[in-house]
Formats: C-alpha cells, structure tokens, sequence
C-alpha cells in the first residue's frame, strides 16, 4: 500500500504546486510584462482616483450623461459578481415587455427625440456588464445631453465622434463608444 500511496501524494503535491502556483504566477508575470494596464483591470484614473474600468460598463442615469446598454445584472445594474444574460429569446414575451418599457423610458427622458432607437439602448449584451454602445446609441442620445447640459448639439456630436473606437485591428467587431470615457470626456468641459 504505502508503494502506491507515496507516489501518488508526492505527484499530487508536485502537479498541485505547478499547476496551482508556478503556472499562475508565471502568466500573471508575463501579463503585467507584455500588457501591464490590462493586466491592472484597464483602470480609468480621474485626478489620481480610480473611477471604473475600461472594461466594465456603470450605470449613469442622470439626463446629462449618456447612458450605457441596459445591465441584466441584478440586483443593481453592473454588478461584476452577477454576471449574466438575460437568457431570453426575441419572442419571449419577458423579453418584448423589457424592451418595450426601455423604450418608453427612452421616449420620456427625451420627447422630442422621434428617431428610432438604437437596438444597444434597449437590450442587455451577453454578460450585463458592457461599457460600449454603437456610435448610433451614442449620437441618439446627443440632443438630450446637449439640452441638459446647455451645450450645442454640434459640440456633443464631435465628442461622441471624437470618442468613437474603430474596429479593434480593423478587422474585429463593430465600432463603439466607452460610454464611461465620453461621460469623463463630457464632465471636462465644465458643464
């Protein structure tokens, strides 16, 4: 018996140790080495204090902020440790009252506003957490930041354009707008 228990132990303590720490540790070091600010979280910093992350969407309700996809996180919206979709499919009828009640919320918070609603404003992404919308989410929003803020609809709609990420390596996915950057990015102009 102790033939094969001592073996086993010993090849359990050794793959535990590699597997558990010297793996870890040597991919952490590498990612801090070759991607330090990714492998930081790709924190946003603001006069020295972290204020989000690049990655991981915030909920901003206030009419002078653009708003970001709606959250399936719960129970309060961008909650990293509850990470979910909705899980629900384009006929389900939860699904149809959800977005038709975002939409109302939409049409309210901006009346004037008869465009038609980009699909990002009124469905959650796959992970609940996103921190972009399209660059149509974004420029569908100018007319009510621009009037809460008092500012030009011109000068908003060149900062949304201005913020505005292409294709990542011109090739991969859609082009978007980090909704925290453009609200930073907005806030600066003192308004």
């Amino acid at each position: 018996m102790k033939t094969l228990v001592r073996p086993a132990v010993s090849l359990f303590l050794l793959l535990s140790a590699v597997t558990g720490l010297a793996y870890p540790l040597a991919v952490t070091g590498i990612a801090r080495a070759v991607f330090p600010e990714q492998a930081a979280g790709s924190l946003i910093l603001e006069d020295g204090q972290v204020v989000g992350s690049a990655l991981v969407g915030q909920h901003f309700s206030d009419p002078k902020h653009f708003w970001g996809r709606p959250s399936a996180t719960a129970p309060q919206p961008y909650n990293a440790a509850a990470s979910s979709g909705s899980n629900l499919g384009p006929l389900n009828p939860a699904l149809v009252a959800a977005v038709e009640t975002r939409l109302a919320a939409l049409r309210a918070a901006d009346p004037g506003n008869a465009r038609a609603v980009p699909v990002d404003l009124v469905t959650a992404s796959a992970s609940g957490l996103d921190p972009h919308i399209s660059p149509a989410a974004a420029l569908w929003q100018v007319p009510r930041v621009a009037r809460a803020r008092g500012l030009p609809e011109a000068q908003v709609r060149s900062l949304v354009e201005g913020q505005a990420e292409g294709r990542q390596w011109w090739l991969l996915g859609e082009p978007r707008v980090n909704v925290l950057k453009l609200n930073l990015a907005l806030d600066a102009l003192g308004q």
